[in-house]
C-alpha cells in the first residue's frame, strides 16, 4: 500500500549534478525519518544522507559539501542534490523512510526499488 517512488538518477560527466527526487505514497499516517542509500556493485548499501521529520541532517563524510538532503513533508517527498559528482559514485541510489502508515501504530522502514546512477570518467 504505501510506496516510495524514486526519479533522476541518469548518466553524467565526472563533475557534474543530478538531482534525485523520492516521493511517498499510499496510506501514510507520518513520515518520520527519510534518507538515502546507495549501492555500488559488489558492495554493501550504505548511508548516503538522511534527514528527520524536522529538517535534522546527517551525512556520509564522502558526501559532505557535495551532497544536499531535503525533503517536503506537504508532497512526502525528499530529495538529494548531488553536485561536483565522482566515479565512485557510481551506485543505485534507494530512497529510504520510517513510515507509520494507517493500520499499524508503529513506524516502519519501506525502500524504493532504487534509481542508478552513473558518473563516467
Amino acid at each position: 500500500q504505501v510506496q516510495l517512488v524514486e526519479s533522476g538518477g541518469g548518466l553524467v560527466q565526472a563533475g557534474g549534478s543530478l538531482r534525485l527526487s523520492c516521493a511517498a505514497s499510499g496510506k501514510i499516517f507520518s513520515i518520520n525519518a527519510m534518507g538515502w542509500y546507495r549501492q555500488a556493485s559488489g558492495k554493501q548499501r550504505e548511508l548516503v544522507a538522511a534527514i528527520t521529520s524536522i529538517g535534522v541532517t546527517n551525512y556520509a563524510d564522502s558526501a559532505k559539501g557535495r551532497f544536499t538532503i531535503s525533503r517536503d513533508n506537504a508532497k512526502n517527498t525528499v530529495y538529494l542534490q548531488m553536485n561536483s559528482l565522482k566515479p565512485e559514485d557510481t551506485a543505485v541510489y534507494y530512497c529510504n523512510a520510517e513510515i507509520r502508515d494507517s493500520t499499524w501504530p508503529r513506524a516502519m522502514p519501506y525502500w524504493g526499488k532504487g534509481t542508478l546512477v552513473s558518473v563516467s570518467s
